[in-house]
């Protein structure tokens, strides 16, 4: 569907004020828009994630890696993702054709769009973030350090 954005709507279409319009029983009829809208929600609660992790060899940060991908992924997509790992030195190939230059590299693949975490993946926050699963809150603002820290500032002449 190929939309078009102006500043008025256009004809037939529901405008953001009456996403709902009433029938000739006075009952309200969804509009296409909101239908859509609702389907997607539906969907984006089915989607099948499709996820592959590389790693090199069966160091300390692979095992770490592969056991935080697995958690994350029970607690949060449980049913609903493969996990392929990799081991780059077994299947060096893929890992090229991939552009893998760190291991350990979770790539998601499905749902699009294609992202890549390079590390051992305990940052669950950014992991979810990624996945969008979880969407980004907003830090609380930071306080701006004065100069000198606690002291009086003099403006010295100089000579």
């Amino acid at each position: 569907m190929i939309r078009t954005i102006s500043p008025w709507p256009e004809p037939n279409m529901p405008t953001q004020a009456n996403q709902y319009r009433g029938n000739q029983e006075g009952c309200m009829k969804k509009t296409p828009d909101v239908e859509v809208f609702e389907q997607a929600v539906q969907e984006a609660k089915e989607k099948k994630y499709l996820l592959r992790l590389y790693v090199a060899g069966a160091t300390p940060r692979s095992t770490q890696a592969i056991m935080n991908i697995k958690k994350i992924c029970e607690e949060h997509l449980s049913g609903r993702y493969d996990l392929e790992v990799v081991d780059i030195y077994q299947q060096p190939l893929l890992a090229k054709d991939e552009q893998v230059i760190a291991a350990p590299t979770l790539i998601k693949k499905l749902p699009l769009p294609l992202r890549r975490f390079i590390g051992s993946m305990a940052d669950v926050e950014r992991i979810l973030v990624g996945f969008d699963v979880k969407s980004v809150e907003e830090p609380p603002p930071k306080k701006r350090a004065q100069w000198p820290l606690g002291r009086e500032y003099e403006k010295q002449e100089v000579a």
